[in-house]
């Protein structure tokens, strides 16, 4: 009898309804593979893209999710860097709604003592986000201001930190007071309820006119126009996301005016590499075990209830990191 699974699987694009949760075939580990018992899954933006055709699929039916944690059942031949026991995370693996997986050796990342694999699962993804970011997209330098929109969520938060962490002087935008209130205790120097007022003169009024050196912005349609407006010169706009849709053509004449610049960036190009990744990631994981990094995971549910998980997501309920129990 083949061995199966339970997953989360979408057979058509659409609402969160779409999400089934089913029993699913489990293959054997083949050559340079593992068999992954999920202990968490993290919870994504990008998660919510695919599951409503905004990031098309190669093909349906499919199992969502690009981020996990757990411990290694079994393993395929060829495989020499891990073993059965071993515990493990992984992001930019699409498959990871499921309490089973299959997956390649060479994209896990081996976790030591001090990493929980809860902390894995919720900071993986959002934390190496975070830290192209403000090593590779723009490198963060002291006295640099640094304006990160969305500063309430995952990424956000550990911008935040990040970013102070550097020097930098942080602002950040947010829906609402509470949700100001708490960035304020996560290294942002000023919290600007964009709901309440326009972030661009804000910025420019915080800045004396001068402008943000580098905006972080994964909203997309919503803000991205309007950023470039407070943006200083010979700064970057940073896009790494289009939560609210896609940016809108623009013109490059304001930009040029003060030699700014746009870069984009997106994660799967920054963990292709083993090396890379794993040395990314012990940085991460340090900082967070020492407490430089501070992760908050504000919500955890079944995954089973991945249909409210991604209600509360896409509806902007959530702040920090959330998470599957699995």
């Amino acid at each position: 009898m083949s061995a199966t699974t339970r997953a989360i699987r979408i057979h058509e694009t659409g609402a969160p309804e779409v999400m089934r949760w089913e029993e699913i075939p489990l293959a054997e580990p083949k050559f340079g593979e593992v068999q992954l018992r999920h202990s968490f899954v993290g919870l994504n933006f990008i998660d919510a893209n695919h599951r409503s055709g905004a990031y098309p699929l190669k093909s349906l039916p499919a199992v969502i999710g690009m981020e996990g944690a757990g411990i290694i059942e079994a393993v395929g031949d060829g495989v020499v860097d891990f073993a059965e026991g071993d515990r493990v995370a992984y992001c930019m693996v699409l498959g990871a709604y499921a309490e089973r997986r299959i997956i390649a050796a060479d994209r896990l990342i081996p976790l030591g003592l001090d990493t929980t694999d809860e902390v894995a699962a919720a900071a993986t993804l959002q934390g190496l986000t975070a830290h192209y970011l403000v090593h590779e997209s723009w490198p963060v330098r002291n006295g640099d201001t640094v304006l990160v929109q969305a500063a309430a969520g995952g990424v956000g938060l550990l911008l935040c930190q990040w970013a102070k962490a550097k020097g930098a002087t942080v602002i950040g935008t947010v829906g609402s007071e509470q949700k100001a209130a708490y960035v304020a205790n996560y290294g942002c120097d000023y919290p600007v309820v964009y709901t309440n007022e326009d972030f661009a003169k804000k910025v420019l009024e915080l800045t004396d006119q001068r402008g943000a050196d580098v905006i972080y912005d994964a909203v997309g349609h919503d803000t991205f126009e309007k950023g470039i407006e407070c943006l200083a010169e010979r700064g970057r706009m940073v896009s790494y996301g289009q939560s609210s849709g896609a940016v809108s053509a623009i013109s490059l004449a304001g930009l040029r005016a003060r030699s700014a610049s746009i870069a984009c960036g997106g994660l799967g190009t920054f963990v292709q590499d083993p090396l890379e990744r794993r040395r990314n990631a012990e940085l991460l994981f340090g900082l967070i075990a020492a407490g430089t990094l501070r992760l908050e995971i504000n919500q955890r549910y079944p995954l089973a209830e991945a249909v409210a998980a991604h209600t509360d997501l896409i509806q902007r309920r959530t702040m920090g990191s959330s998470i599957f129990i699995i």
